[in-house]
C-alpha cells in the first residue's frame, strides 16, 4: 500500500526533473529513510502528542543541506497529509526511478560454493547486453544448491539447481532407454 502511495508522490516530485536532481533527491531521502531505523526518531515522528510543526522542523533540519525548495515543499506536504511514515517507501521508489532513468541496476548472485569474480563479471556483462542496461552483480554465499541470479528491479530471476539438473539428466537417460 505504501509503495502505491509513494509512487504517486514520486511521480509528482520527479516530473520535469533531470537525472542529477533525481540523484540528489534519492540521496536525501535515503538518508531520511535511514533515520527511520532509529527507534527514538520513529517514536517522536509517530507520537500524536508531538506537534506537526515540530515534526516539520525536525524533517526540514534533516534536509537543510539540500537547499532545495522542491524538497522542502514536499516535506511540508508529507507532514500536512500525515504521510511521514512513507518516507522509507519514497526512498525505495526513488532508487527504482533513478535506476530506470540511468538504466543501471544492481543484482545478487547466490550459491553455496564460491564463484570466481571473472565468472560474475561475465554474467554481469551478458545480462547487461541482453537487457541493454548496466547490471552489476554481487556474490552472496547462500544455502542454495546451485546458482541463482536475482536482479529485483528488472524482475530477473535465473536459477540453476544442481538437483534439478541431475533429475533432468536421469529422466532423459530413462526416456532414451
Amino acid at each position: 500500500m505504501e509503495e502505491l502511495i509513494a509512487k504517486r508522490y514520486i511521480k509528482a516530485l520527479t516530473s520535469g526533473s533531470d537525472v542529477a536532481s533525481i540523484e540528489n533527491m534519492t540521496t536525501i531521502f535515503t538518508a531520511l529513510a535511514h533515520s527511520f531505523k532509529n527507534d527514538k526518531f520513529v517514536s517522536i515522528v509517530n507520537n500524536p502528542n508531538v506537534n506537526s510543526n515540530d515534526k516539520l522542523n525536525i524533517l526540514l533540519d534533516a534536509v537543510k543541506s539540500a537547499n532545495s525548495n522542491n524538497i522542502n515543499n514536499f516535506i511540508k506536504l508529507l507532514v500536512e497529509n500525515k504521510r511521514i511514515d512513507i518516507i522509507p517507501a519514497i526512498a525505495a521508489e526513488l532508487k527504482k526511478s533513478l535506476s530506470n532513468a540511468t538504466k543501471s541496476y544492481n543484482g545478487l548472485v547466490y550459491s553455496d560454493s564460491d564463484i570466481d569474480s571473472s565468472v560474475i563479471e561475465q554474467l554481469s556483462s551478458g545480462l547487461s547486453k541482453k537487457f541493454d542496461s548496466n547490471i552489476s552483480l554481487t556474490f552472496v554465499k547462500d544455502d542454495f544448491n546451485g546458482i541463482k541470479v536475482n536482479v529485483e528491479s528488472l524482475g530477473i530471476e535465473i536459477n540453476f539447481s544442481k538437483s534439478r539438473i541431475n533429475s533432468q539428466i536421469i529422466e532423459h537417460i530413462v526416456k532414451a532407454i
